[in-house]
């Protein structure tokens, strides 16, 4: 009789990684009143009143400020919302996203 040595497999564990995360960028204009863009910046990033003015006075002396870090898809579709409150009004305001570094 042939002996059969029974070899116990290795489990795979799977490993999740967390989603990888993108910044929302609220780029400065010339034309968008600061008050509706601290509205904005309440409104769709629940961000308090100090912090907001605080993201907009930054985005206007550098360019542009970092305003929060989400998953993707998030990040993606606040800078969409708050892009689209901008031309609602007729106003050029514009954020953007890109991937954390």
């Amino acid at each position: 009789m042939s002996e059969t040595v029974a070899v116990p497999k290795a489990k795979t564990v799977a490993k999740t990684e967390r989603p990888r995360l993108h910044k929302v960028i609220l780029f400065n204009d010339d034309y968008t009143p600061r008050d509706f863009v601290v509205t904005v910046l309440k409104t769709e990033f629940r961000l308090g009143e100090g912090r907001a003015q605080a993201v907009m006075l930054t985005a206007h002396r550098l360019g542009a400020c970092v305003v929060a870090v989400y998953a993707r898809d998030v990040a993606e579709t606040k800078a969409a919302r708050a892009t689209e409150a901008g031309a609602a009004k007729g106003y050029p305001l514009r954020f953007d996203c890109e991937p954390e570094e």
